[in-house]
């Protein structure tokens, strides 16, 4: 098992390109299950969830060819609707195989997800959803079991109870190919579900709304052949800037921009940040130049498009080091504050009560040994390490591997002191 140890002190200057996101790839990946002709992706990142979900697209009979950050899927011969435990218990994202799965092959078995322990992720609203288009479905030793008896799907008015990124994806995706009309209500606004949405459409599925909390999507016969670039990672972007912030840089991101971090910029700006063009949505760039230190900042996370729960580990390492007092309240995951203990060994003074913290900023960090507990933990971990003095040995970073392309090499070029040993 691989670990990163980081010698503290280096300020981050320089210019490093940002991948595709993730959370956008993952859906599109699955949304190659609609169709028997070929999906030609680019700008798809070097992650080990997409890896596990290449894999388990393959057992189920779609043709991978991957060169570099292009990858083409062919589903013509799909011929296994089961995505076993084996290849889901890693990634909650594997559940988006259900709903195109049951749209095409008429059912679909999908073990329940595994992934971060942050809190619940029920996938109860992807039921819901698609028991109101006429699927009988249950969960069976373990698997979401989901059929349908001959024709279609229906369309139907689906209201999801809680606004759910991969909720809003999985019915989408199985709306394409329903009978008629289907309206989802409650929908996720997130970039990367319109990012799923232009992709479908790219394929021939007739949708609107996407990115308002309305989605309409009219049903198809077929979907076909299409291209498609991922979007550039919003959360990888912010990682870097957080990053760049906490060590007094000067760093330039290429292949990004700030068209889905309005919250996020407006903070590092509230911190002291300058950052060059942050009201142009159009650049192909940010250009971040901080502060000697930073100023606290409070954040409230919540759905899109307010502060992301995925930004809110990295705010909590910069905070650490800031002058002043900050508040951080989450309220998406129930158990998403695991990285404040790794941050307290790093000499970090926070204060948890629930589902907030309190944190006052100290005038430097100590490195030592702290174990990554889920995907933005480890991110926030590796931002304390660039600060800390001396060295930082961070365990257990196959979660980091899950969500950043590189992570070590990127920070290595901007000047950063780290490498990737054997633990």
């Amino acid at each position: 098992m691989d670990k990163l140890v980081i010698t503290g002190g280096p300020r981050l200057c320089g210019e490093v390109a940002i991948s595709g996101a993730k959370n956008a790839a993952l859906p599109i990946l699955c949304a190659c299950l609609l169709s028997a002709e070929p999906l030609m992706l680019s700008n798809v990142p070097d992650l080990n969830d997409i890896g596990t979900m290449l894999k388990l697209l393959a057992q189920m009979g779609v043709q991978v060819e991957r060169q570099g950050n292009q990858v083409t899927l062919d589903a013509s011969g799909l011929h296994s609707p089961l995505a076993p435990y084996e290849l889901v218990k890693t990634m909650r994202a594997s559940i988006l195989v259900l709903g195109p799965l049951l749209a095409r092959c008429g059912e679909a078995r999908v073990s329940l997800p595994g992934g971060c322990a942050i809190g619940a992720r029920p996938v109860d609203q992807h039921i819901k959803g698609l028991l109101a288009m006429g699927a009988d479905v249950g969960v069976d030793h373990g698997y979401v079991v989901a059929r349908f008896a001959g024709g279609k799907l229906k369309g139907a008015r689906l209201f999801t109870d809680m606004v759910t990124v991969t909720g809003t994806e999985n019915l989408m995706m199985a709306a394409c190919l329903a009978e008629g009309d289907t309206v989802i209500e409650n929908a996720a606004r997130e970039p990367e579900v319109v990012d799923l949405a232009q992709c479908l459409v790219s394929m021939g599925a007739q949708i609107s709304g996407a990115g308002t909390d309305v989605i309409r999507i009219r049903g198809v016969e077929r979907l076909h052949a299409a291209s498609h670039r991922i979007m550039p990672d919003r959360i990888e972007t912010g990682t870097f800037l957080c990053a760049a912030a906490a060590t007094g840089g000067d760093v330039r991101l290429t292949g990004t921009s700030t068209a889905y971090l309005d919250v996020v910029i407006d903070k590092l700006m509230d911190a002291g940040c300058e950052i060059v063009g942050a009201r142009s949505r159009s650049l192909e760039s940010i250009h971040l130049i901080a502060p000697a230190r930073l100023k606290a900042v409070s954040i409230r996370t919540s759905p899109y498009p307010a502060f992301p729960t995925d930004m809110q580990a990295q705010f909590m390492a910069i905070n650490a080091v800031a002058e002043g007092t900050a508040i951080i309240r989450e309220t998406i995951f129930e158990n998403r504050f695991m990285h404040a203990v790794e941050l307290q060994r790093l000499g970090a003074d926070i204060k948890i009560d629930g589902n907030t913290a309190v944190m006052k900023g100290v005038d430097r960090l100590q490195g030592a040994t702290v174990m990554a507990t889920d995907l933005r933990a480890s991110a926030s971990l590796v931002i304390a390490g660039l600060v800390a003095e001396g060295e930082t040995h961070i365990e257990r970073i196959y979660h980091l591997d899950r969500g950043y392309d590189h992570i070590e090499a990127k920070l290595t070029t901007l000047g950063a002191a780290i490498r990737r040993e054997k633990a």
